[in-house]
C-alpha cells in the first residue's frame, strides 16, 4: 500500500465534504446532528444508545452526501430536463427522506422515555 495515495484519499473525501456542505439539506442534517448530540450530552445515554445514535447520525449524513453525489452525476450526464433524470434525483431523494425519518422515530424512542416517565 502506497501510503502518499493512502493519505491523498482521505484528502479527497475531506473535500467531497467539504463541498457537500454547501448543500443547504446536508447543512440542515449537521445542525440536527449537533443538536442531538447536545441533547444527548445533557441526557443519560447508556453507550448503546451512544451508537445507536452515532449510526444514525452516520447513516443521515452519508445518505445525504450519496444524494447531493447522484445529483451532481445526473447533471453532469443530462444538463437537460428529461424524465429519467428527474426519477433518478427524486428516488435519491426519497432515500434519505427514508433515514430521515427512521432517525427522528429512534431518536425519539431513546429520549422521550428519559426526559418523561410514561
Amino acid at each position: 500500500m502506497n501510503a502518499r495515495k493512502f493519505i491523498k484519499s482521505f484528502r479527497y473525501a475531506m473535500q467531497g465534504i467539504a463541498t457537500a456542505t454547501k448543500e443547504q439539506n446536508l447543512r440542515f442534517h449537521l445542525l440536527s446532528a449537533i443538536i442531538v448530540i447536545i441533547a444527548g450530552l445533557l441526557t443519560d445515554l447508556s453507550r448503546t444508545e451512544w451508537v445507536i445514535i452515532t449510526l444514525v447520525i452516520a447513516l443521515v449524513i452519508g445518505a445525504e452526501l450519496f444524494n447531493t453525489a447522484i445529483e451532481r452525476v445526473v447533471d453532469l450526464a443530462s444538463p437537460q430536463i428529461h424524465p429519467l433524470a428527474k426519477q433518478a434525483k427524486d428516488i435519491a431523494a426519497g432515500a434519505v427522506l427514508v433515514f430521515a425519518g427512521a432517525s427522528v422515530i429512534i431518536g425519539l424512542l431513546i429520549f422521550l422515555p428519559k426526559w418523561f416517565s410514561f
